[in-house]
């Protein structure tokens, strides 16, 4: 996972946020200087100043994240992610984090459903290396079979340790959409099935990467002590040569719509407990309802406070956590490109049964869509979540990741920046309205995972 740390002036404009009432902030909206150019080969640039310190941070995105994926090859954007570490002929192995962290930087990737990126902050002396780097990077890789063999397994174990030997083994965020939808691109284990790992030849691994790692399918946005003309320049100079190539057509993730509830039952070798996974289809990005939707989720999930908690763990005592939200637990509310849930997680006692659970879970809902928040309720959570963008956007290396996802999903940034302002038009009436339309057992997917039998927890587990 990326660490971010939150910076002291990101901090003082959190609290300023968090004084003011919530009426008063739609005159605050906040845009950094930001501009966006296309090279040749397809390479979309974004450059946004920020000369509060002497740094920069750098998003590499590319569109292809798990949705992506061609069948037969599940788990392949996050095993690339891996390889794109591996090195290439003019940069072996370790060349990378040499560079970076030798320049006083740090650097990641993560995989979503919709883009895989790769992220680098560091002193804007470091700047020309890592763009570098960068560029070594989206021309070729390291294509051998000691790399591919070393990141398959390499995968394989974080499997092995995240899912198939954990308590609970991400049941909510890989088994729940594979219930809810129907298509491939959105119910397919994004881990990967280990046949499908196993099966990678070299010559797979360059197609995949032939094919989606392009100039055209890549966006690069740099944020930080920079000069837009100058930077244009630099990347002009590392990336312009890098060929063109055709840039890959999106699956069709379209899903029929949801007629009647969903459940199943999972057994568990792990889990002393049993837990539920509610999943709710969304509506999309752009969908008049979508900022409706990610307040509601918000207001559900969001810690101690919310909606579920006070209502199942401190209220009725039928469950011991509850956590979740749209596009969780893999990503923000606003940033997918396709069909996405909103999730529940609910852990709870063995005593309690499963329509207990249901049972005061559905009331809560219900209390909602029949009553809404109280408008000071919604104004504390609306303010919370802008207060989070705006602290995530005085970041420079989160900014980044922001402006770069936007202009991949649509050509532009503009939505960053809107967001915190559209956010603040939500209305009580919306939330009602959204809970009413959406929340339904119709349009649900539940999966109760509950601990195996003695017998069959002493087989263990692992593979």
């Amino acid at each position: 996972m990326i660490q971010r740390r939150i910076l002291p002036s990101a901090i003082a404009l959190c609290a300023l946020i968090f004084l003011l009432p919530a009426e008063s902030l739609t005159a605050q909206q906040w845009k950094a200087p930001t501009s966006m150019k296309k090279l040749s080969n397809g390479l979309t640039v974004v450059v946004s100043e920020d000369h509060s310190a002497p740094t920069f941070g750098i998003c590499v995105s590319y569109g292809i994240g798990f949705r992506l994926e061609p069948e037969g090859r599940t788990g392949f954007a996050h095993l690339f992610e891996h390889l794109m570490f591996e090195g290439t002929p003019n940069a072996p192995k370790g060349v990378l984090d040499r560079v970076i962290e030798g320049g006083g930087g740090t650097n990641n990737g993560d995989t979503r459903y919709d883009y895989t990126e790769y992220i680098e902050t560091a002193p804007i002396s470091a700047l020309d290396p890592v763009l570098w780097i960068e560029a070594d990077r989206m021309k070729t890789l390291d294509f051998s079979t000691k790399n591919l063999d070393n990141q398959r397994s390499v995968v394989e174990e974080e499997v092995r340790v995240n899912v198939i030997n954990q308590p609970f083994g991400l049941f909510f965020a890989i088994d729940l959409p594979g219930k809810a939808y129907n298509t491939y691109p959105n119910a397919h284990n994004f881990y990967g099935d280990f046949n499908d790992l196993d099966a990678a030849k070299i010559e797979d691994v360059k197609a995949f990467y032939e094919k989606y790692y392009t100039p055209g399918n890549a966006v690069i946005a740099i944020v930080g002590d920079v000069n837009p003309d100058d930077i244009y320049s630099k990347v002009e100079k590392y990336f312009a040569t890098i060929p063109p190539r055709p840039t890959p057509p999106k699956p069709k993730a379209e899903e029929p719509v949801q007629k009647t509830e969903r459940r199943s039952s999972e057994s568990d070798k792990l889990s002393k407990v049993p837990g539920l996974a509610i999943g709710y289809r969304m509506p999309p990005r752009h969908s008049s309802d979508a900022l409706a939707g990610a307040v509601v989720g918000e207001l559900l999930h969001n810690g101690q406070a919310s909606r579920l908690y006070q209502a199942l763990v401190k209220g009725k005592q039928v469950a011991l956590s509850v956590d979740g939200g749209v596009n969780w637990p893999l990503g923000t509310p606003f940033e997918f490109a396709g069909p996405t849930l909103m999730t529940s997680f609910i852990v709870y006692p063995p005593n309690v049964s499963e329509d207990q659970v249901l049972g005061a879970y559905d009331a809560a809902l219900k209390d909602l869509a029949e009553n809404g928040p109280s408008q000071q309720d919604l104004d504390r959570i609306v303010t919370k979540m802008r207060s989070d963008i705006y602290g995530n956007l005085e970041i420079p290396i989160n900014r980044a990741s922001a402006l770069s996802h936007a202009v991949l999903f649509d050509d532009s940034f503009d939505s960053v920046y809107q967001l915190p302002e559209e956010l603040s038009k939500v209305t009580v009436a919306q939330v009602k309205a959204f809970a009413a339309k959406y929340l339904v057992s119709t349009n649900r997917t539940i999966i109760n995972r509950v601990p195996a039998p003695a017998g069959e927890k002493e087989k263990g587990a692992g593979q």
